[in-house]
């Protein structure tokens, strides 16, 4: 096996990043107008970094699936962007950032990565406030925070439930700025289907014109992948439906690592899966669960009465209702991190308290914010004696100026007022801390090739802390990528440009035609989506939050079978030459058959429970246990994810050692 190597520099973390960037090799301002950048995505951490590249001076190239960059799935997130800036004075700081996000991703991250994530956190609030971006401001002025599961402090910054759209939007005005100068040259609504080496470097990219069906040839010193990650893998998730691992796939192939496939956050905030016929998942931001309570009725006999419809969450008494987040983990309550929140509701709807048609939902019950803000809000304006209806308008009001268009959007799906009656949520597939493996430069094992956010794997381990995703995201294309590429591109100024008239992008091109001949040509007897949807059932079955060996073999061997007979039997309508959404989602459902089997490969290897997922035969329990009859507050089901078992991993190579040595390995537990 190759050995790896991280590139991490010598020295103490909070040393790390200042002294490295002292002695690396730059390029020349008149130099970097010689050289050109791939950046495939254009989210935050491929505009991000876009717009920064050009502004330095590289002539850059941006891929994306999208008709505008301001389509990338980034605009989704709702909840906000870590920051240690400690601007609440409640403690926090660039080591407490950096502890939460080690101990939150169960001490399985790369931690000198994490630290300099933590350590230009603060940069980004910045960076973004001059772009404009609206961050949430307090009554004097100052931006506000919230707080997040899996923390003790408040260093969240948000833009009501539209983080990520604003922050978005920034990256998009600092792109058209550069776009409007020529350094940044726009392919929207063009796929990329294969990497280009030459040497043994990352040269190029084939690329598909989704509106015609034209093959090109992209050629550039370096090659920057930014394409997030692969939850789509279960068909079922809170992924746009577009999301694809095709392009990390694809250079997967082309020999750059795999590293932590298996490890995907399931989010605890979702709404509930209504039917077999749903496409897609809804988010509900984490940032809900600072001002609601999670619940499930004490009484199994509650619980039938409000799946008839003869009783209704509000009919139940406090007394009445298991609060189990509160009661399990007093110190955080309701804002643990999302692995604990998802397993935690899964074991209660597995035990029967789940309160919808399905029996997969809890309740989240916003009363007694309402009631709270309204005492206060009282109190500010001066209203003694306020009524009951007084109390629940101004508290209804607070709620609705910080979460007012996720309750709008929840009332639109679900049809229930959520000011009124408990949102029911259900954990549900939302983002995949595996990804391509990369160093400390952010190069993957192919040089040249680079990948940043969520399509690598390097910062969150085996769970990433909420509103850290747009964190990595901004950090990398801000303020990490646009320094470590230059002492690769530093070796280049004299390379000259890059032909593609040459063996390599024959080659590479002809194996793209080949297969999407294949799937023209292939007159089989079943859509694409019969096959995605069987995929997504076995990894959700198998691969997903309970796990053992016998289920994941099971696994492998349905997935290889399944893949066959989907290159026996797929029908892709219509022709290559023309827009052909059928022929697009061919060739991702292709990528996601293979990477399944490497995901439950993964997932078979390790013999732990860490992360969203639960490894049933690392823990002995009997059926009373099971089912929590008991009730005991000891939590037995989860203990196991808590236990640190053998050294943290790169991933693939189980041997990088701790370089941390503060961290106490014997606390696993956020009671």
């Amino acid at each position: 096996m190759s050995v790896l190597d991280s590139k991490v520099p010598k020295g103490s973390l909070k040393d790390k990043w200042i002294d490295y960037k002292n002695h690396i090799d730059l390029v020349n301002p008149a130099n970097k107008r010689n050289i050109d950048v791939i950046v495939v995505g254009t989210g935050l951490a491929g505009g991000s970094a876009a717009a920064t590249l050009a502004e330095l001076g590289y002539n850059v190239k941006t891929f994306c699936y999208q008709d505008s960059p301001r389509r990338a799935h980034s605009i989704a997130a709702q909840g906000g962007i870590n920051a240690a800036k400690n601007y609440q004075g409640d403690g926090d700081s660039t080591y407490r950032l950096f502890y939460d996000t080690v101990k939150g991703g169960d001490y399985r991250s790369r931690e000198a990565n994490v630290y300099r994530l933590a350590e230009v956190s603060a940069n980004i609030i910045d960076q973004c406030v001059a772009q404009g971006v609206p961050f949430a401001r307090d009554y004097g002025g100052q931006l506000d925070n919230r707080s997040f599961g899996g923390v003790l402090v408040s260093r969240t910054f948000y833009a009501k439930g539209q983080t990520g759209q604003q922050l978005l939007l920034g990256a998009y005005s600092a792109m058209n700025r550069q776009i409007a100068r020529g350094k940044i040259t726009p392919f929207n609504r063009h796929e990329m289907l294969d990497v280009v080496k030459v040497n043994g470097k990352a040269r190029g990219i084939i690329a598909r014109d989704l509106v015609t069906g034209k093959i090109e040839r992209h050629s550039a010193h370096a090659v920057v992948i930014a394409s997030g990650g692969y939850g789509n893998v279960y068909f079922l998730s809170t992924n746009a439906m577009g999301s694809n691992a095709t392009a990390a796939w694809k250079i997967h192939k082309k020999g750059a690592f795999f590293a932590n496939p298996c490890y995907t956050q399931i989010h605890p905030t979702c709404i509930p899966r209504s039917g077999d016929y749903q496409s897609k998942l809804t988010l509900m931001s984490e940032s809900l669960r600072n001002d609601g309570r999670i619940w499930v009725p004490k009484s199994l006999e509650d619980v039938k009465a409000i799946r008839d419809g003869s009783k209704k969450p509000t009919d139940l008494s406090e007394d009445q209702r298991d609060y189990y987040l509160e009661r399990r983990y007093p110190a955080f309550g309701n804002l643990v991190p999302r692995d604990v929140a998802s397993r935690a509701a899964k074991e209660r709807c597995d035990a029967g308290y789940g309160v919808n048609a399905t029996g997969e939902a809890v309740y989240l019950d916003f009363a007694t914010a309402i009631q709270r803000y309204g005492i206060e809000q009282a109190k500010i304006h001066n209203i003694e004696n306020a009524s009951a209806d007084k109390l629940y308008e101004l508290g209804a009001a607070i709620v609705k100026e910080k979460y007012g268009n996720l309750f709008q959007m929840y009332e639109k799906i679900v049809d229930q007022d959520p000011y009124k009656t408990p949102m029911m949520i259900y954990p549900a597939v939302h983002y995949t801390m595996g990804g391509v493996w990369v160093d400390y430069n952010l190069m993957t094992t192919v040089e040249g090739l680079y990948c940043i956010g969520e399509a690598n794997f390097s910062d969150h381990g085996a769970n990433r802390l909420g509103a850290s995703a747009l964190m990595q995201g901004l950090a990398d294309g801000y303020f990490v990528l646009p320094y470590t590429i230059g002492d690769y591109l530093s070796h280049e100024i004299r390379t000259g440009k890059i032909p593609t008239n040459t063996p390599e992008f024959d080659e590479a091109e002809k194996s793209v035609t080949d297969k999407i001949d294949f799937f023209i040509n292939n007159k089989g007897e079943h859509s694409v989506d019969y096959y995605h949807k069987k995929l997504g059932k076995i990894m959700w079955d198998k691969c997903g939050m309970s796990r053992n060996a016998e289920g994941l073999k099971e696994a492998m061997v349905e997935i290889k079978a399944l893949r066959e007979d989907f290159y026996k039997n797929v029908s892709v309508p219509g022709t290559s030459n023309e827009l052909n959404a059928e022929l697009e989602k061919a060739g991702r459902v292709a990528d996601f058959l293979e990477l399944g089997e490497l995901f439950a490969k993964d997932a078979l290897e390790r013999e732990e429970s860490c992360g969203g997922h639960f490894r049933e035969e690392s823990v002995e329990l009997d059926g009373e246990q099971q089912g929590e009859a008991k009730r005991n507050d000891k939590d037995f089901a989860f203990v196991s994810a808590w236990e640190f078992k053998g050294e943290p991993s790169d991933a693939v190579l189980h041997k990088e050692q701790l370089e941390f040595k503060e961290i106490e390995l014997k606390q696993r537990s956020y009671k």
